[in-house]
C-alpha cells in the first residue's frame, strides 16, 4: 500500500497541522514502511491460533474486599472549610 504525500497533506490539513514539504515526505515514507510491514504480517496463517485478548495469561491482582473501620464523620468533616454536620458545604454549581 502506497501512501502519497498528497494524502498526508490532506490529512494534515483536516487535522489543522502545519507541515513542511520535508515533513510530509518523511511522514509518507514512515507510514508506507509501517503499512508494508502490516501487510507482511497479514500474510501469516493464523487460522489455527485461538483468539485472545492478551498474549499471556493475566490474573486479577486486586486484594479481597475486607470491611475495616473508616474515618469518623466528624473527623472527616473537620478537614473541610465549611460543613453542616452531615456533609461538606460547597458553592452551588448550576
Amino acid at each position: 500500500m502506497k501512501i502519497t504525500p498528497q494524502e498526508i497533506s490532506h490529512v494534515a490539513d483536516l487535522a489543522r497541522l502545519h507541515m513542511s514539504q520535508e515533513e510530509v515526505e518523511a511522514m509518507a515514507r514512515q507510514l508506507d514502511d509501517i503499512l508494508t510491514y502490516v501487510a507482511k504480517l497479514n500474510e501469516l496463517d493464523t487460522g489455527a491460533i485461538k483468539p485472545t485478548a492478551h498474549a499471556i495469561s493475566i490474573v486479577n491482582a486486586f486484594r479481597e474486599d475486607e470491611v475495616k473501620p473508616s474515618l469518623p464523620r466528624d473527623k472527616a468533616l473537620a478537614n473541610g472549610p465549611q460543613q453542616n454536620g452531615e456533609s461538606f458545604v460547597v458553592p452551588r454549581v448550576i
